[in-house]
């Protein structure tokens, strides 16, 4: 997705602020980042305090317990095909198949 069919997804008409660097950021309202390379979206980032809940096959990616979310991403990933990612502050991501 571009940033602008991100911004109309989110029901904006644009980001509240963007960040150069190595992955383009847009931050939008309620806690949601975007981050793009090469001008197509690469990740979306939710703040767990103040970003909406979002649920992924069902079981709640903010507000669990750690060890619980831990496991259900390691379980989802490997159910799907799809590597296990840590990002640089050591939390999980999924990456792609391999």
């Amino acid at each position: 997705m571009s940033p602008a069919e991100v911004a109309k997804a989110l029901l904006v008409p644009e980001p509240q602020g963007r960040v150069g660097g190595a992955y383009a950021q847009e931050d939008f309202p309620d806690g949601v980042k975007t981050f793009y390379d090469t001008g197509e979206l690469a990740c979306v980032a939710l703040d767990a305090v103040t970003g909406p809940q979002v649920f992924l096959s069902g079981f709640p990616l903010a507000g669990s317990d750690p060890e619980q979310g831990q496991q259900f991403l390691l379980d989802h990933a490997a159910e799907h095909g799809h590597c296990v990612l840590y990002t640089p502050d050591d939390s999980l991501s999924q990456g792609g198949s391999d």
